[in-house]
């Protein structure tokens, strides 16, 4: 557990083993919360935990990692080592939120795909552009677990239990949180978002997903249409009757939102953000980041910068 930690990612994961216990009325599971040292460690809203020290761990089979959306900054040098020291001696390691960060930091998901929240994926591809992230809830892969946080951490811990014990039970702590379904690792992020493209528009979120993968080098609409095997007329209509926008404005916001995400979390200067998002100078990225967002890139993060501070 860092500080700041969220709660939610945090409780899914304890009340689904605490449920696995009750409910088939064995000790299936047994848990306990450790910190970077033996500090006091809070939640974001205010909740302490009381924690051990990570390096008094002993004979541990998993450790899941939460963390809060600042984990990209996370250096405590002996924690690294120390997971590095544990996945040696073969424990499996996951996180249940931005963890994702202090995984790829020590060098333990190189060889895995993995995922984070949608909203830090642009920095985490940013600053690990080795590794292989995925837009899904979790993912799951032999000694690795991570999770895009929120009560996606609930899916991964029930497919965890189900992978060792079983779908029903897995789907009776389902229904005991009142979780309609077990969402699977093909799920996305932000599905709400896209549930009526699924239903009505398929295509639409084939174009969708091809902009969002082309950020840095955005491609022009002819090639998007001849990928997607789309004409650019039927493209226009689509992207007017779902999002009402054109498609241009449609991608530009998406690669505003990208490199939003990297001014305000990382320390990357405004030319390498401009190029990391596909625009061709930096006056013009300026331009139509203010028109976007109401203030231009540098005014915005010393906006942000002194807000956190105060």
């Amino acid at each position: 557990m860092i500080d700041g930690y969220p709660i939610i990612p945090f409780s899914c994961v304890v009340d689904a083993l605490r449920a696995a216990n009750r409910l088939s009325g064995k000790a299936l599971y047994s848990w306990e919360y450790f910190a970077p040292d033996a500090e006091p460690v809070a939640a974001s809203c205010g909740i302490t935990v009381p924690t051990r020290a990570l390096h008094t761990a002993e004979d541990l089979e998993s450790l899941i990692i939460v963390a809060p959306n600042t984990a990209q900054t996370f250096d405590h040098a002996a924690t690294i080592k120390l997971l590095q020291k544990l996945d040696r001696q073969k424990v499996n390691l996951g996180s249940a939120s931005s963890g994702s960060f202090i995984l790829a930091r020590a060098g333990l998901l190189d060889d895995y795909r993995s995922t984070i929240h949608w909203e830090n994926i642009p920095v985490f591809k940013e600053l690990y552009p080795q590794l292989e992230v995925a837009f899904t809830l979790y993912e799951i892969h032999e000694r690795r677990m991570t999770c895009s946080g929120g009560i996606a951490a609930l899916d991964m811990m029930l497919k965890l239990i189900e992978n060792q014990y079983g779908r029903k039970l897995a789907q009776q702590i389902s229904q005991q949180f009142q979780h309609d379904r077990i969402r699977t690792e093909v799920d996305s992020q932000q599905m709400a978002d896209r549930i009526d493209l699924a239903m009505n528009a398929p295509k639409l979120i084939d174009v969708i997903n091809l902009m969002e993968n082309n950020i840095e080098v955005p491609l022009s609409l002819p090639e998007i249409a001849k990928r997607c095997k789309l004409s650019l007329r039927q493209i226009e209509r689509l992207f007017h009757k779902y999002r009402d926008l054109t498609p241009s404005q449609y991608y530009l916001s998406l690669r505003l939102q990208h490199a939003r995400q990297l001014l305000l979390n990382t320390n990357n200067s405004v030319i390498d953000i401009s190029i990391a998002t596909g625009f061709e100078t930096q006056s013009y990225f300026t331009a139509c980041y203010r028109k976007h967002f109401g203030s231009s890139p540098r005014n915005h993060r010393s906006q942000v910068a002194s807000e956190c501070k105060g």
